[in-house]
């Protein structure tokens, strides 16, 4: 199988300016947060992973060693669009593609492969990671119907009832790569953030008739993205 990094943000919040350094180059205890996650994905070939890159992008590339390949993303237009800028390397590939985020180094190795594991084994087209927590970070709601995944709603997006859903989604994805694609074309930007979500092309699958799955999780400190200070704190301790 092939993998996506997003690995494009600048991160403000995290004061990146100050430490002249994009989002994935921050460090938790002297690593970068890209180099946790590209060593937790190593069960894929380092030719096989496509690393999409955006601000100070020229250093991201230079201090990332080995076989990876590049994508950039100009404007920072959203995680669809991010994802849409790698299709370059996936011309004539037919088969699964992992996504994930390049700000993410406490998801373990073992939650990768057990979510790669269960997609390929249900013929699902699309398998996206779950984790029951009642302490939410800002993740989007799983919305079911009788067990069946129906919708999967953006934080900002959510109403009052959605809110007190417990089930998330932590945006690490695996898709039929061809279908991926497709899907990603059909991408429409009205929501609150005014952006293309990458959360929007499984529910364009279900719309669609195709297999939907989910890997799900407890609640656990492997699903914290670091996007803030605190965050990296809260990384640091826990890595």
């Amino acid at each position: 199988m092939k993998a996506i990094v997003l690995a494009a943000g600048k991160g403000k919040r995290l004061q990146s300016e100050k430490f002249n350094a994009p989002k994935v180059l921050r460090e938790a205890n002297g690593r970068a947060l890209l180099s946790y996650v590209l060593e937790n994905i190593s069960f894929i070939p380092e030719e096989d992973i496509t690393i999409v890159v955006g601000y100070m992008r020229e250093m991201v590339i230079k201090k990332t060693k080995g076989d990876y390949k590049f994508s950039v993303q100009e404007e920072q237009l959203g995680t669809g669009h991010a994802v849409a800028c790698a299709r370059e390397h996936f011309e004539n590939y037919d088969a699964s593609v992992l996504v994930l985020y390049g700000d993410m180094p406490m998801l373990r190795r073992e939650t990768y492969e057990a979510m790669v594991k269960k997609h390929e084994e249900s013929g699902a087209d699309c398998t996206f990671l779950t984790a029951i927590s009642d302490s939410c970070p800002s993740y989007g709601r799983i919305v079911r119907k009788d067990g069946k995944i129906v919708d999967i709603v953006e934080q900002k997006d959510c109403n009052e009832e959605q809110l007190k859903i417990n089930e998330l989604n932590v945006g690490v994805y695996v898709f039929n790569s061809k279908a991926l694609f497709e899907n990603l074309a059909k991408l429409k930007n009205n929501n609150a953030q005014g952006e293309y979500y990458l959360t929007d092309v499984p529910k364009l699958f279900i719309a669609d008739g195709k297999k939907v799955d989910s890997y799900t999780i407890g609640d656990t400190c492997e699903i914290y993205g670091v996007n803030t200070v605190e965050d990296l704190e809260f990384c640091e301790k826990h890595l």
